[in-house]
């Protein structure tokens, strides 16, 4: 699936999911290390669960973040 995301420094998140797992998740844009990091930590993660801990995460001022983006894309594929 590919995820276009509304207000943070990234612009797409890709990623796969296979019986409720997350898998090759990758951001086009944003913190390069900070992205790679979170996708390393979701892998293979319950989609459910990764929503649970995402969710509402904000991004200073922002009313949203990247790992919020993640779990409204991951929302919107199951």
């Amino acid at each position: 699936m590919v995820y276009k995301t509304q207000g943070t420094c990234s612009q797409l998140i890709s990623f796969e999911l296979e019986n409720g797992k997350i898998h090759n998740v990758s951001f086009q844009g944003g913190c390069n290390g900070n992205l790679k990091g979170i996708s390393a930590l979701v892998e293979g993660m319950d989609a459910r669960e990764a929503i649970s801990k995402l969710e509402g995460i904000k991004c200073g001022f922002k009313s949203t973040s990247c790992p919020d983006q993640l779990a409204q894309a991951l929302k919107q594929a199951l």
